[in-house]
């Protein structure tokens, strides 16, 4: 199929585009993707002249043609897959290639959970009443990028764990693209539901093996219940002819932390949107990420917390590190109701530039209407020290190790949450490979 300019894809659909309508016919949310699909028109794309993009331009993307119907097959070798896996020899994991889920590719030893593939789950019809219940509940239908994912969405995983069950291998979900003539466009979902008492971990990373580029609007809802842990970790090291819009919405219930780590090496422009929602008393969120990237990369961290109930605390630790014509984006909310007594919010954004052509923007915010709370937030921008410099050349330390040095110790603990020994020490060595320094593990 020929590609389809992004633009002009809801004249596309609304001229009854067949095998667009029926490669994603799915009985109970026909009329919804209508809905999306017309909310996404009268929005259309977020230009710089919108506050929450006025950083980052979106034309090199939306102005390219792309195929929204990947070629499935695919050439993909277990070898080339252990290449991408983190030494996690105990782990399972979850494989799509060009949108489909891989059986053959994928180890999944899970008991007593609800696992699907998002697409088939759609067309399940004894999982009808859970996608009524939570499926787009919590994802804000506000930005083109959600209503045109819940128009699109096909690819992805649906997973529910049920009360007091504790899944002790963490899960590692590949989106794998490979095989592709044309620049091409996925549209992936998740939906992870974790009970009362529950426990699951979830490493994501996509991966484009091609040359051609390739545009991922990527949305996941996570529900953590009561006394539930839930962790997701997003690897982002893909190659410079990929694009990541991706979109996390998180909603707790009381008692329970939650955690989202992002890890941003690769790709030429990713957007992180991460929104939080604190639904009940004595709830923990935790967001951490560490950027580095440098030629004319572009990464856009925003981020909002909600902190609607007492007694509740939320922290924020973000470090980037830009060099060559790079370009960070940060901009972290926290909103705190006046119900929200004895709230604990902390927010940081650290940030080196290692050049003249990288830049930062930098926005940490705080809406506060309680008022027994303790609040911060904060940010810096600069170079590295120069005491801690001349400390390392001193001791025979080259100008180039002590640099990475400094830089290695500055993003280091941002990390410091991670209980997955092989994905901290993955990240250690990302960190390394990007810094060019040894270090031993």
């Amino acid at each position: 199929m020929a590609e389809i300019s992004v633009m002009a894809l809801y004249d596309q659909i609304i001229e009854n585009h067949g095998e667009f309508l029926e490669s994603l016919r799915h009985r109970f949310l026909d009329d919804d993707r209508k809905a999306a699909l017309q909310r996404f028109e009268s929005l259309g794309f977020p230009t710089k002249k919108d506050e929450e993009y006025k950083y980052t331009n979106l034309k090199e993307i939306t102005e390219k043609g792309y195929n929204f119907f990947p070629k499935e097959s695919h050439n993909i070798t277990k070898e080339q897959l252990e290449e991408l896996h983190l030494g996690e020899e105990n782990f399972d994991w979850i494989t799509f290639v060009n949108g489909k889920l891989r059986k053959e590719l994928s180890k999944v030893s899970i008991e007593n959970v609800e696992f699907l593939s998002f697409n088939y789950a759609l067309n399940d019809d004894k999982h009808k009443d859970i996608f009524d219940k939570y499926f787009n509940t919590i994802a804000s239908d506000k930005s083109a990028f959600t209503n045109l994912n819940q128009a699109y969405c096909k690819y992805g995983f649906f997973l529910k764990v049920p009360k007091n069950v504790v899944i002790e291998k963490p899960i590692h979900v590949f989106y794998i693209s490979q095989n592709q003539e044309e620049n091409t466009f996925y549209n992936t979902r998740n939906l992870l539901i974790v009970d009362e008492g529950a426990k699951v971990e979830i490493i994501e990373s996509h991966h484009n093996f091609d040359s051609t580029y390739v545009l991922t609007n990527s949305v996941t809802e996570i529900f953590t219940y009561p006394n539930a842990k839930a962790d997701w970790h997003k690897v982002q090291n893909d190659n410079d002819t990929s694009y990541l819009i991706d979109s996390t919405f998180a909603k707790q219930e009381k008692d329970s932390l939650t955690t989202v780590n992002t890890f941003s090496f690769g790709g030429k422009l990713v957007r992180n949107n991460l929104d939080f929602i604190q639904n009940g008393s004595n709830i923990n969120s935790f967001m951490n990420g560490i950027t580095i990237i440098g030629k004319d990369q572009l990464v856009d961290h925003h981020t909002a917390v909600h902190h609607n109930q007492p007694n509740c605390e939320s922290y924020q630790n973000y470090k980037g590190i830009f060099s060559g014509n790079s370009h960070g984006v940060f901009n972290g909310k926290v909103f705190v109701d006046k119900l929200a007594q004895k709230t604990n919010a902390y927010q940081q954004n650290n940030n080196v530039l290692l050049s003249e052509g990288s830049k930062i923007d930098t926005k940490p915010q705080l809406e506060i209407f309680a008022d027994d709370v303790k609040c911060s937030h904060g940010c810096t921008v600069g170079q590295l020290n120069e005491d801690a410099m001349f400390y390392l050349r001193a001791r025979g330390i080259s100008k180039k190790e002590a640099q990475a040095l400094l830089l290695y110790a500055f993003a280091n603990d941002a990390m410091q949450n991670i209980d997955i020994e092989p994905l901290k020490e993955k990240i250690s060595k990302l960190l390394a490979e990007k810094l060019e320094v040894d270090i031993e593990f």
